[in-house]
């Protein structure tokens, strides 16, 4: 796996052996990018689930002024420090221990709110609700901050309509990417 875009293109990534990671495939990172382009300068980013933190680091390569990587797991906490070395991007980079979405107060606040939040959980997570419910005290408001799930293309994903809209969802295989503000 490698960065496929920006300042660390072509750096290769580590991922933890022996776990059940499901990094987001290079085709959807690349249309992930695609679609946030014209937000991605400057934006305040934070990758929850964040595996080999391969989407932050790639926010970061592309220009994103700071990422916030969430991962409960301790290789892939390992993983991601030795990713954000390699890419060079450690000084705009923070780690956060935390288990979602029991631990959303383990998250540093941003005084405005993170512009673009990416979350790509285990398929098998049940807990949207309370991922969704712990959002708003993260994301900027209204159609200035955006929120990025993946998840299988088999789950209906239920929000809280009064807490947020969706506005796109793509599909890729067994990957979605429902994108909300």
């Amino acid at each position: 796996m490698r960065v496929i875009g920006g300042s660390a293109r072509g750096v290769r990534l580590v991922a933890p052996k022996g776990l059940d990671v499901r990094p987001t495939l290079d085709r959807v990172r690349e249309s992930l990018f695609n679609i946030l382009a014209p937000r991605i300068e400057g934006a305040r980013f934070l990758d929850l689930f964040a595996g080999t933190g391969a989407v932050g680091i790639e926010a970061l390569s592309r220009g994103a002024a700071s990422c916030v990587f969430v991962e409960s797991d301790r290789r892939s906490l390992d993983a991601i420090h030795r990713n954000i070395e390699a890419a060079r991007v450690a000084d705009r980079a923070q780690v956060c221990r935390a288990t979602l979405p029991r631990d959303w107060n383990a998250i540093p606040k941003q005084t405005k709110g993170f512009d673009i939040i990416f979350a790509d959980p285990p398929y098998a997570f049940l807990e949207y609700e309370g991922l969704f419910r712990g959002l708003t005290d993260h994301l900027q408001p209204g159609e200035a901050g955006i929120f990025v799930l993946e998840h299988s293309t088999r789950v209906e994903v239920v929000y809280p309509k009064e807490v947020i809209s969706l506005q796109r969802r793509v599909a890729y295989g067994e990957a979605t990417l429902s994108f909300f503000a």
